[in-house]
């Protein structure tokens, strides 16, 4: 009965058009106030202890690295290294655009920020080439996604926030998913485009791929720095978010010389102001997370599920079908803080990894950024392309359907998430 009214005082505050944050919040007060007898110093202890962790430092720091890189030129950098890698094939400025997307992904930790980065430069660059616009924004939309899944992720902090999973192994088992996800998107760019004979470009001489590898060397340096960092040892993903944001700020205003100094101080209000929205709705999920736990809720689930034997497999498939749902109407940093702390139990007293468990999330929050109605990629896609959201799904239907099968396949293939981590000895 708790559960219902929970959940139904959250979505008539939702469908009111209400922010996400402040709908947790006045759902959590509401509850608190009207239906139950908890103390409120325990309320305000369990807050105080919630948001006491190290991991969250690393979100401002990931959101500021990536505006130095996003209000810079390395974007522009990694896209003409990338096509002079795979220019001259079916598709060429397509495959680039997936490549590029898959190396900022690996330096900004945001999808929406891999979209505008890449998108606004490669988009016309496209078009002008003489592609189909709705083919460039098909790829954009869709590649922009592997910006939460290769890390680092932003999106797996917040994870490991609302879960206590470790960030680093999390980080690593993004790595060949991430890999495998970019395979398959450049894939179908480029079945479509040997099937519809879209332009190539020219055959880039190792000369020209070499000169292009050393313009975008500093901002591929990053991906080094960050994730051997974090492969060795070196510093906590946390400690490499700090390192991140002050090597981009160094390389977008001193060696690229893309922002002077008068940019600074604008580049770190925008930071401030996301992570301030983030940091506000993790606060208020973590309340609401306080609420499902002291109601018994996700305990009494799992009881449910085992009882009427439902395993693992079927367990993972409403998962699927669920978040799926979610990225309808919501964003990926509200879906995890939501939907963790009710899932992730019953996931755990069914014998999933908690980490595999992390990136069936993340890959669903991709699929999410990416349909209607409400996919945040789609309108940053459709804000850059001026494209309709109608038109824009028809355009990426045929990535979407190849980004759905591959959710199956790491939904059932532990093996593909965790095979990494494992090697380096982080399970």
């Amino acid at each position: 009965m708790n559960a219902a009214i929970i959940f139904f005082l959250l979505l008539v505050l939702m469908l009111t058009g209400m922010p996400i944050s402040i709908s947790l919040g006045l759902t959590v007060l509401t509850f608190l106030f009207g239906f139950t007898q908890v103390p409120l110093e325990s309320v305000a202890l369990k807050l105080f202890t919630g948001i006491e962790k190290f991991e969250i430092m690393a979100i401002p720091f990931f959101i500021l690295a990536g505006n130095f890189l996003t209000h810079g030129g390395v974007a522009r950098r990694m896209i003409n290294f990338a096509a002079s890698m795979v220019g001259h094939w079916y598709g060429g400025l397509g495959l680039g655009g997936v490549l590029a997307c898959a190396l900022f992904a690996a330096v900004s930790g945001s999808s929406p920020a891999t979209v505008v980065a890449i998108g606004s430069i490669l988009l016309p660059a496209m078009v002008k080439a003489g592609f189909p616009k709705s083919f460039g924004a098909g790829v954009i939309t869709t590649s922009g996604a592997l910006g939460i899944l290769i890390p680092p992720s932003i999106v797996m902090v917040m994870y490991s926030v609302a879960t206590n999973t470790s960030v680093g192994a999390l980080f690593m088992a993004g790595v060949v998913p991430g890999l495998a996800l970019a395979g398959v998107l450049a894939g179908v760019t480029w079945y479509r485009a040997k099937k519809d004979d879209y332009p190539r470009l020219p055959k880039a001489s190792w000369l020209e791929r070499l000169k292009a590898f050393k313009e975008s060397a500093w901002g591929l340096l990053l991906i080094v720095i960050v994730m051997g960092g974090i492969y060795t040892g070196l510093f906590t993903p946390t400690e490499a978010a700090a390192m991140s944001a002050v090597y981009a700020f160094f390389v977008a205003v001193f060696v690229y010389k893309d922002m002077g100094l008068k940019d600074v101080p604008r580049v770190l209000l925008n930071s401030a102001n996301m992570s301030a929205m983030l940091l506000y709705i993790i606060t208020n999920a973590v309340l609401f997370s306080f609420i499902m736990t002291n109601e018994n809720i996700p305990q009494s689930l799992a009881d449910w599920m085992l009882g009427n034997g439902l395993g693992p497999i079927a367990f993972l498939l409403a998962v699927n079908v669920i978040l799926l749902l979610a990225g309808n109407f919501m964003e990926p940093s509200s879906i995890v803080l939501i939907f963790a702390p009710i899932l992730f139990p019953v996931a755990v007293k069914l014998g999933i990894d908690p980490v595999h468990f992390g990136i069936i999330m993340v890959v669903n929050m991709e699929v999410g950024m990416c349909h209607p109605p409400v996919g945040l990629n789609l309108y940053v896609a459709s804000g850059i392309t001026k494209m309709g959201i109608t038109e824009l799904t028809v355009a990426v239907w045929p990535w979407l359907l190849a980004m759905v099968g591959f959710l199956m396949v790491v939904t059932y293939w532990p093996g593909l998430s965790l095979w990494f981590p494992r090697w380096l000895g982080m399970m």
